[in-house]
């Protein structure tokens, strides 16, 4: 029976930590390159170094050169690769571009699979086998092609469609990091995608950059969050970003002019209640978007700067968006080492669990509203709260999205959404198709009103 906890809510004082339970078992999914939003890096070359000893009465009469720093550039730099623009690339090749993601990222979470590497393989087959005269029968073919999948969430975006999910930008400028180790074991931050009409795409920014400052700060050892948030800013204001072009260099400082899309999607206000001896901050955040961690930051500080010493987190009706953003929202009021979700999929960097790295950045006392409109992110955001018995629950059993979707953009501005992995909670639970049960179905003691 699970556990309730809770913190200091009127007559509630109990106050009980669930143990933590143990890593689940690695997954057995069959681990595939993966190309997470746009376009991705296509892979690294290695060499083996063969040096033959001389004989030891030479050796002793010789003194070893100083060692020599060996330098290759991965095969995926833009003088290697020329850019595709969307003029040029055929009808053929945009089947076969949408085919090629979904073979190598999709994850059948069902329990009687539809895909299998054989059927999907004549699926691309029957699609070439004919002449494909037009763009629209192109994208007609890719929505029959992932329609047979059997998953709702992976579908294809139309150009107009997929211009719309800019509002997801993490950086503002259009470019997508992630943390690639090299032979030496260290982390670079490196450019894994840009939006091809983004705004750091048309400055000079390359795929496969890493990133070694922002705004001077130099950001090397930092993870990609934290560098996309020094890289956000108001809209049509300048970053300048300090980039070293593949392996070898050289580096260059590139100014980029942000390019805002997301909307804001937290709102908030305070209430006095109890004869106005009691200040609760009111927050909804309405979608995970690009400004959500953000905003949410700026809109708790304000609260308790204006009394807040209770809130409420309103994540009814909200249907998602960005599973990093639900993932550091949740970190924000997590003690270091709790876990947020335990996360697998066909790519590596699914297999694993996610914890908060360091203190939270805020201890009051809290209450998560949530309903039947709750899902994905707002569900990630909901359970490591209450699993790790920082909230309580109050409302309806949540939706039920227990999956993770990537965006993937095609060489003709289109794009498809593809489910790539699933999450289980902090307390190994797998919520999809069944959702999440409340603690109250409404506020306890003082709070009632307010529903």
């Amino acid at each position: 029976m699970r556990t309730l906890c809770y913190h200091n809510w009127s007559s509630l004082t109990l106050t009980e930590r669930t143990p933590k339970p143990p890593l689940p078992p690695k997954s057995n999914i069959r681990h595939q390159p993966h190309k997470l939003l746009f376009h991705a890096l296509t892979g690294t070359l290695s060499f083996n170094l063969i040096f033959l000893s001389p004989s030891p009465s030479i050796a002793q009469l010789i003194s070893p050169p100083p060692p020599v720093e060996y330098c290759k550039e991965e095969d995926v730099l833009e003088q290697e690769k020329p850019q595709i623009v969307p003029g040029s690339v055929t009808n053929q090749g945009i089947v076969e571009e949408a085919w090629e993601i979904v073979n190598e990222s999709f994850l059948d979470y069902s329990d009687r699979p539809r895909f299998s590497p054989d059927n999907w393989l004549k699926k691309k087959e029957d699609a070439i086998g004919s002449s494909i005269q037009t763009r629209s029968k192109a994208h007609d073919i890719i929505q029959r092609m992932l329609g047979s999948l059997g998953d709702p969430y992976t579908r294809f975006l139309s150009p107009s469609e997929f211009s719309k999910m800019a509002r997801y930008d993490m950086t503002g400028i259009g470019i997508n990091l992630r943390e690639i180790p090299d032979d030496k074991g260290d982390v670079k931050l490196k450019v894994l995608g840009l939006i091809l009409d983004g705004p750091a795409n048309a400055a000079g920014v390359r795929q496969g950059d890493e990133v070694i400052s922002v705004n001077g700060v130099d950001v090397r050892g930092k993870s990609a969050v934290e560098v996309s948030s020094l890289i956000q800013g108001p809209n049509e204001t300048f970053v300048t970003i300090e980039v070293k072009h593949g392996n070898c260099g050289p580096t260059q400082s590139i100014k980029v002019q942000r390019r805002l899309v997301a909307r804001t999607p937290v709102f908030y206000r305070l209430e006095q209640i109890e004869n106005g001896t009691v200040s609760v901050g009111y927050i909804r955040i309405k979608e995970f978007n690009a400004l959500a961690t953000k905003d949410l930051i700026t809109a708790v500080k304000r609260l308790q700067e204006s009394g807040a010493s209770y809130f409420l987190l309103d994540l009814r009706d909200n249907l998602g968006g960005l599973v990093q953003a639900g993932i550091e929202v949740a970190k924000l009021f997590l003690n270091e080492g709790d876990t947020v979700i335990y996360t697998a999929g066909r790519d590596p960097q699914y297999q694993k669990s996610i914890v908060a790295e360091s203190a939270p950045a805020f201890t009051a006392p809290l209450i998560v509203l949530v309903n039947n409109k709750t899902a994905s992110a707002s569900e990630i955001v909901a359970t490591a709260l209450r699993d790790n018995c920082r909230a309580i629950l109050v409302g309806e059993r949540t939706y039920g999205k227990g999956l993770i979707q990537s965006v993937f953009e095609l060489h003709d501005g289109s794009g498809i959404v593809v489910t790539v992995g699933k999450y289980v909670t902090p307390n190994h639970m797998d919520i999809s198709g069944n959702g999440v049960e409340p603690d109250f179905k409404s506020v306890p003691g003082i709070m009632c009103y307010m529903l």
